[in-house]
């Protein structure tokens, strides 16, 4: 029996930093999750670098290696242990073990044992066998191709290639961040087996250096522009069949690596955070770089979880777009037909080793936000029977149907009939086998596999039979977006200094607020700092304030603006009239906002109506009908209402003009031809007025006419 004495230690978070730099050209891993979703996904980070020993596998042939003299230990222990298991044929060297593994293709095995057959699996399953399950951190952490599915189902075999489908290190010494509470610890293995032990041995570098591209390399894409649309249009055949439910074909893009691993892998953490992020040093001038949005699966004693992603839409401008976006998604019956067949087929996965009754959905069509897409995910659980373990429950799912298809087996020939280069790594799974049978997986999507120095990147559409060929082919193109943002990014023009401002349209204005005792007079004043302008606000209270304090606020200020602001009640309740004047008598800008439009209105002579409805918080158009300070502004647009009263528009007077309204034709901007005096019944302010910055171009085109 393989003996491990663990032990730990507090850590400095930086020293996650020292890895990922070091990754570049030394062995190693470090896992990275940047996004906190309740239930599902908290942030640490974890990693090592020269581990002592890789297990690697190429189809049914698996290779134990020793990386360092530490690794000595642990590969005799699984050289022992390995011997005579039935199947296996193994070739021991000093520093290396070769298992050949005689597959069970022809065999008529139950469905239910055929995550045992006799594969690579097998493998793993008894070198962690060998591992004391009381060690925290102690497992094999690398990388599981998609290939290795063929070991499980009944597909052909790839077609050409020597590509490693399984790169698996045993660390023995690993640093776990939390990056919630920024502490960190490191956590160390010395390994005894027989009377040898690593004990004493030093822990040596395992050089792997990365190699950039040749001279001559240019990026490149196995599709030209169009022909993913193509394929779309190809596939709705199967579907018409009935052969295919949903398919998830994908399309490669490559580019040469001017910089390094880690600097993609830095790029990414800090622009494109992910719960599946990771860099890998994979040795032979291969690399894996991760920012993957989707949890594979996770295995927590009994517990079975994963977190099927389906269901895409380019992320909007701001809040107030996303929100639009994710409106469209939720309401969009493809997607949600997309999601519902993957959710069912995730459910079937886990049916063949759960308790029955125990596979549930505890999440449904819930929003997750990235730095280019949003998606609709659904959270799947169960219970594993007694009889299976984290590696049966990982090979069920072999390969997640959001990036393979249904009928799933149907979907994978489909895959390998129409894709144009081999996946290796892209769709199959990064993460953790522990000691103590537990499991913890990302899919391997938005990843850059890199290889000589080529970067590929990898992205797939999920088409069903109303699929639009041209919108399917943009989606692998937008997913695939920040990664390739990441490649081509120069850390050092990123580093560089910030251009000088642009100068402010408000610079030397100096604006007075009056305050109708309102709740959004403050974000109307930030508007108005964010031009350059000097802003002051004065509160005047219910009943007014006498016109000698009027002026002596005018005095002390000389305002280059007066803002009338909104507010409860109607202008008579503030005295306005009386503010009005003092301002008219002094030449004075002026602008006004919901009641400061009425009691401009009032106060030249309109009446004031009352809606049959009052709007309170409500999104309406605006069009804009007369030329007037709103002309930069698009025909109609969407504002944010807060009122009851409004100025009649038959009744509208004494120079004054109305230059945009509503359906109904209530007032919504109105304008003097003669004085600088302009006003909006809308909140520009609100965010509900953010779409395409209007309320801050509004504000724009204020201060350009008093300029």
């Amino acid at each position: 029996m393989l003996t491990v004495v663990a032990s730990d230690r507090v850590a400095e978070p930086s020293e996650i930093d020292d890895i990922i730099a070091g990754l570049d050209d030394r062995a190693g891993v470090v896992l990275a999750s940047g996004v906190e979703y309740p239930g599902r996904y908290t942030r640490w980070d974890m990693g090592f670098i020269d581990p002592p020993l890789v297990i690697e596998g190429r189809g049914f042939t698996v290779q134990l290696r020793a990386l360092n003299d530490r690794g000595l230990v642990p590969l005799r222990a699984f050289t022992d242990i390995l011997s005579g298991v039935e199947g296996f044929a193994l070739e021991v060297a000093e520093r290396e073990t070769t298992i050949t593994i005689t597959p069970q293709r022809d065999d008529i095995l139950p469905e239910e044992e055929r995550t045992r057959r006799r594969s690579s699996f097998a493998v793993l399953r008894h070198l962690l066998a060998a591992l004391p399950k009381d060690a925290q951190h102690l497992g094999l952490y690398g990388s599981l191709g998609y290939d290795l599915v063929r070991q499980i189902e009944q597909l052909d075999e790839p077609a050409g290639g020597d590509q490693r489908d399984l790169v698996m290190y045993l660390p023995d010494s690993i640093i776990a961040v939390d990056r919630q509470r920024d502490d960190a610890r490191r956590y160390e293995f010395e390994f005894s087996y027989e009377g040898q032990h690593t004990a004493g041995i030093p822990r040596t570098a395992t050089k792997a250096p990365f190699v950039g591209p040749a001279a001559d390399a240019t990026a490149s894409r196995d599709h030209e522009r169009g022909e993913y649309a193509a394929l779309v249009q190809d596939a709705k055949q199967y579907f018409e069949r009935g052969d295919l439910f949903e398919v998830v074909p994908g399309q490669a893009f490559r580019e040469p690596v001017s910089t390094s691993p880690s600097a993609i892998f830095r790029s990414l953490v800090k622009n494109n955070p992910a719960p599946y992020g990771a860099i890998m040093n994979l040795g032979e001038n291969e690399f894996l770089v991760t920012a993957s949005p989707e949890m594979f699966v996770r295995v927590q004693g009994d517990r079975v979880e994963t977190a099927p992603i389906s269901g895409t839409i380019a992320r909007g401008a701001d809040a107030i777009e996303d929100s639009d976006q994710i409106k469209t998604l939720i309401n969009s019956d493809k997607d949600k037909s997309e999601l519902t067949m993957c959710t069912d087929v995730d459910r079937n996965d886990k049916s063949r080793v759960c308790e029955p009754g125990s596979v549930r959905i505890i999440g449904r069509r819930q929003i997750e936000l990235y730095s280019k897409v949003i998606h609709t995910v659904d959270h799947v659980e169960g219970t594993l029977r007694e009889d299976f373990d984290g590696l049966d429950a990982f090979a069920t799912h072999m390969w997640a149907v959001t990036v393979t298809g249904a009928p799933k087996i149907w979907a994978m020939r489909f895959i390998d009939e129409h894709e144009r280069s081999p996946r290796t790594w892209y769709a199959g799974a990064l993460g953790v086998l522990y000691a103590n049978g537990d499991v913890n997986t990302g899919l391997t999507i938005r990843a850059a596999m890199i290889r000589e120095g080529i970067a590929e990147v990898r992205a797939g559409g999920t088409l069903l039979i109303d699929s639009v060929p041209e919108d399917e082919e943009r989606e692998t193109e937008m997913k695939a977006s920040a990664l390739l943002e990441a490649i081509q990014s120069d850390p050092s023009a990123e580093a560089a200094e910030e251009p000088e401002p642009a100068a402010k349209r408000g610079a030397g204005h100096r604006i007075l607020f009056f305050d109708h005792e309102d709740s959004f007079v403050q974000m109307l004043a930030g508007y108005m700092r964010e031009t350059g302008a000097e802003v002051r606000t004065v509160r005047v209270p219910k009943g007014g304030v006498p016109v000698e304090r009027i002026r002596e606020q005018l005095d002390a200020l000389d305002p280059t603006l007066v803002v009338m602001s909104p507010g409860p009640g109607s202008p008579s309740d503030f005295r306005d009239s009386d503010i009005l004047a003092e301002l008219d008598a002094r030449g004075l800008p002026v602008f006004g906002v919901c009641l400061g439009q009425q009691a401009i209105g009032e106060y030249l002579g309109a009446s004031l109506g009352q809606l049959g409805y009052p709007l309170h918080g409500q999104e309406r158009e605006v069009e804009v009908i007369e030329p007037g300070f709103l002309d930069e502004m698009p025909k109609r647009f969407v504002t944010g209402r807060y009122h009851s009263l409004y100025v009649e528009p038959a009744t509208v007077s004494g120079g004054l003009k109305i230059i945009a309204s509503d359906d109904d034709g209530i007032p919504m901007a109105v304008e003097h031809t003669e004085k600088r005096w302009f006003a909006v019944q809308f909140h520009p302010e609100s965010l509900m007025t953010l779409r395409d910055r209007a309320g801050h171009r509004i504000i724009d085109a204020v201060m350009e006419r008093i300029s």
